[in-house]
This record gives C-alpha cells, sequence and structure tokens, in this order.
C-alpha cells in the first residue's frame, strides 16, 4: 500500500491477524489493546476480549484506552466482574491466545519481566502480574516486545513467564496445559516456534534476515531451509483507518 505507517503500526496489525474469528484473546494494555480492536473490527467481529481486571468486550470501545480501568473501557462492555472471573477462564481452559510481552527473551520463548542485570547491578522489574498465568494456561501465547540486541539473551536470568523451558516436551513433562509462545512480534520481524525453538518467519519490509541475524546471539534458523523467510504483510488501508481511529493522536503507536 502507498500510505506511510510506523513500525507500531504494523506490529498492531500483525498481532490483529493472530486473533481468530470466534476466540477468546486475554487482551493487556498497549498495542495487544489496539490489536484485538483492529481484528473485531475486520476479520474476526466475533472475537471476545478478556482483561485482568475484570473487563469482557465484543466490540471496540468508542474512544482511545490509556488503561483498562478507563470509563470509556468499561461503557458498553459485555460484563465488568473481577480478577478471579477472568483468571478462572483461564484455569477452565477458555483462553485461546493471550498477549504478554517481556524485557528478556531466550531461545525457547521463556520471558523475564523480574529482574535483569546492568553491570554490577541488578534491576528490579515490575514482575509477573498476570503473565505467568497466561503463558501457562493459554492455548497459545503471542508475545510482543520492541526488537533490540539486549533483550535477546541465550537464557534468561530470572523465567518469570516459562516458554518453551529448554525446548522438546518440556512443558507436557512439567504438566503446562498450554500450549506455549506460538508468535513472536517486534519492530523488525516475526518469529514462530519450531520445535519450541524460537525461528524467523518474516522480515518487515526494510528489514533484512542478517540485520536481525546480528541481534540474536545464537545461531537462529529461518522458516525457509535455505535461510529464506517472507516479507511481512504490510497493513490494509482498512486496518490502517482503524488502528488510527482507535488511537487517532497515535498515543501508542508513534
Amino acid at each position: 500500500m502507498d500510505a506511510e505507517y510506523t513500525s507500531r503500526e504494523l506490529m498492531v496489525t500483525t498481532a490483529a491477524n493472530e486473533i481468530r474469528d470466534d476466540e477468546c484473546a486475554f487482551v493487556g494494555m498497549r498495542l495487544p489493546l489496539l490489536a484485538y480492536q483492529v481484528a473485531v473490527s475486520t476479520h474476526a467481529p466475533n472475537a471476545l476480549a478478556v482483561f485482568e481486571n475484570g473487563t469482557i468486550r465484543d466490540a471496540p470501545s468508542s474512544k482511545l484506552i490509556y488503561t483498562m480501568g478507563d470509563l470509556a473501557h468499561l461503557d458498553r462492555s459485555v460484563s465488568t466482574t473481577g480478577m478471579l472471573d477472568i483468571m478462572g477462564r483461564l484455569q477452565r481452559g477458555d483462553v485461546d491466545v493471550g498477549f504478554i510481552g517481556g524485557a528478556e527473551i531466550d531461545r525457547y520463548g521463556n520471558l523475564n519481566t523480574t529482574q535483569v542485570r546492568a553491570g554490577d547491578r541488578t534491576i528490579r522489574l515490575p514482575g509477573s502480574g498476570g503473565a505467568c498465568d497466561i503463558s501457562v494456561l493459554s492455548d497459545r501465547t503471542v508475545i510482543i516486545m520492541p526488537h533490540e540486541s539486549r533483550r535477546f539473551v541465550e537464557s534468561v536470568t530470572y523465567r518469570t513467564s516459562p516458554g518453551h523451558g529448554d525446548g522438546g516436551d518440556w512443558r507436557e513433562e512439567r504438566g503446562l496445559r498450554g500450549g506455549g509462545p506460538d508468535a513472536l512480534i517486534t519492530t523488525k520481524g516475526v518469529f514462530c516456534f519450531r520445535d519450541g525453538e524460537l525461528t524467523l518467519r518474516s522480515v518487515h519490509p526494510g528489514v533484512t534476515v542478517e540485520e536481525i541475524r546480528d541481534t540474536i546471539p545464537w545461531n537462529l534458523e529461518t522458516v525457509g531451509d535455505d535461510g529464506s523467510v517472507e516479507t511481512t504483510p504490510e497493513p490494509t488501508a482498512t486496518e490502517l483507518e482503524y488502528v488510527r481511529e482507535f488511537d487517532p493522536d497515535g498515543f501508542w503507536t508513534r
């Protein structure tokens, strides 16, 4: 398409296409919130969104949302219950796809949002919140994060949200019911998990495979055996129109 877009707008539309019609999505704030609103407005009109604070929606909100407790978010929602109800849905296996992020990610999709090392210092981060529950109990998870070399590590320093552990049948052996990470969307590309290991699926327009490999501290595999990958589809005009309708000033996407 001819219209210009930001890397975050591309991330939003890419994430939206990870939500299928009739699915229940556990949605966080920032980009995942916009992704759900785009999805339910386009290809997934029957998708349901649940939020950690107890809100349940089946349609986009009428105004820009800054937090999940905003009045515009509660207005015309399907239900406003509580955290216990939402986490109960996870435990019952009602959540098809959960969106999470992290400060660090390793080759098997394990996430760290607890603490990182910076030189000789340990920096405390917000911790899990509901991310560990989402990563353990959702049928699959989609990870969204900026693409920075410091975020990719051989092994996370703290395993806040388990991904595929050490690879192979790690999740099954430990009785983790959910399927684990299914996709990682960054500002440079999209990854899948082949045999539990992070694998490059597509590069965003203008980005090369080599550029991404230079940020990864291990031998990154690609979906193509010959090292080739596709280019991430650009936002359609309709998708971009919805993104900008739901975030008119680019608060989350600029």
